[in-house]
């Protein structure tokens, strides 16, 4: 009979939390105050919240209680594109855009269509990609202060594919991995997928704690080490020159492989180096153009140590044998005749002016930002909760993201991050002032 109570009050609590009676963020009775009113025993009410969290309906919080999770989004899966209603405001991914880039791409293929190798589109590329191809990045990245060899480029299907094939060709199940407390969410889904052990090491106001990331290194077999130096999602800092030798000396002294995550350093005007331009014997850098040109230009790149070169095109060949050439001869002719750096350029400005807005709408608010970044981080207040009042947004069609997706420790903080760079101005604007209005009410409440 106990078995059974226990039973049928897991599924109880599980039916009103999918149905909605139970919504993100409320808190649920103690368990003595559950045990009291369903006449259990206090170990039985512990077990029905364990079996929930388990289940990734609660989640339980030292010192504050149980509460009833946001599952819009499933556990692990990170941030969930197609979770945004289609008409609501999305705040949630970024797919920044500008006036005329239909144009910029009819023009593009009509180009290409006139072009003299049109019937090599049609056939398999090379499994990294096209020489001329490759050449083509190899001058780009020269401009972010990257002095390549071509033939350690390697053309890809994006960035996240790019970080896929590195996980791949370097890492096996089991391998520590040293990461940011907060860290990119697609980085999180390929840890799962390929069963790493992800080590997060705390963030100070500009990058990792490196004492942290030194005794981490000393005490346990790190293999990797993925960083975001220019410039970190969600936090948008920008790791200084300093704090970059010494990332380098910790990784050259205990032997982990340094992952560079480089997808929106093209919003930082003059950055310090990248790691891959002062010790590339040990880097593996990642990049792409969906996020400075369009998301669906899927055409990342990966500039990887000589040694590393062939396990990394074995990675391709076994997940897409290679990157559509169509797509590709549209990117590199847009490096090649300016339009990637017209482009970047044009980005940086528009995100400098949502940045600017943000600060005008939210003032006051504890916000955390780079000036040119596509997104902020906004802190809660101790006693708030992320999951509520995202329930409460989503309730005004606006959908923004907690920071459950991004976090790699046992505490999850309660923040949110904006994406900014999926709406027009105008609407931006007064999306930002319902966030502060339901932000300030929430803390109040």
């Amino acid at each position: 009979m106990a078995a059974s109570r226990y039973k049928k009050l897991v599924d109880a609590f599980a039916a009103d939390i999918r149905a909605g009676r139970l919504a993100p963020g409320v808190r649920l009775p103690t368990h003595r105050a559950l045990a009291a009113r369903e006449g259990i025993a206090v170990v039985t009410a512990t077990r029905v919240y364990a079996e929930l969290e388990a289940m990734g309906l609660v989640s339980r919080e030292q010192g504050r209680g149980t509460f009833v999770r946001d599952i819009a989004v499933p556990v692990g899966h990170g941030i969930d594109q197609q979770a945004v209603a289609t008409d609501a405001v999305d705040l949630n991914f970024n797919y920044p855009s500008l006036p005329g880039q239909a144009g910029l791409l009819r023009q593009a293929l009509r180009a290409v269509a006139t072009s003299g190798d049109l019937d090599s589109l049609l056939r398999y590329q090379p499994h990294r990609g096209r020489p001329q191809d490759r050449a083509s990045i190899a001058r780009h990245l020269t401009r972010r202060g990257i002095t390549t060899d071509a033939d350690q480029i390697l053309i890809t299907n994006g960035a996240q594919h790019g970080l896929a094939i590195t996980v791949m060709a370097t890492l096996s199940a089991g391998d520590v991995v040293a990461v940011d407390a907060l860290t990119y969410p697609g980085f999180k889904v390929l840890a799962h997928a390929f069963h790493l052990d992800l080590e997060p090491i705390p963030t100070t106001t500009d990058g990792p704690d490196l004492d942290a990331l030194e005794k981490l290194c000393a005490t346990r077999p790190v293999r990797a080490i993925y960083t975001m130096p220019t410039l970190h999602n969600p936090l948008g800092w920008v790791m200084p020159a300093t704090d970059r030798t010494r990332l380098i000396r910790i990784a050259r002294q205990h032997g982990p492989l340094i992952i560079e995550d480089a997808s929106y350093a093209y919003l930082v005007e003059d950055p310090p180096p990248p790691l891959a331009a002062i010790a590339p014997d040990i880097t593996i850098y990642v990049s792409g153009l969906s996020k400075s040109i369009a998301t669906g230009l899927r055409v990342g790149f990966v500039l990887a140590p000589p040694t590393k070169v062939p396990s990394l095109e074995r990675a391709i060949r076994a997940t897409t044998w290679n990157t559509p050439a169509l797509t590709t001869a549209i990117a590199c002719r847009w490096l090649d005749d300016g339009t990637v750096n017209h482009l970047e350029a044009q980005k940086r400005d528009d995100a400098r002016t949502r940045q600017a807005l943000v600060r005008q709408e939210l003032a006051g608010l504890p916000l955390i930002g780079h000036p040119s970044s596509y997104f902020t981080w906004l802190p809660l207040p101790d006693d708030a909760r992320a999951d509520r009042l995202t329930a409460t947004l989503a309730r005004q069609l606006i959908s923004v993201t907690t920071a459950e997706p991004f976090t790699t420790s046992t505490h999850t903080p309660q923040a949110i991050r904006l994406a900014l760079g999926s709406t027009d101005l105008d609407s931006l604007r007064s999306t930002l002032r319902t966030v502060r209005r339901v932000a300030v009410e929430d803390a109040c409440a």
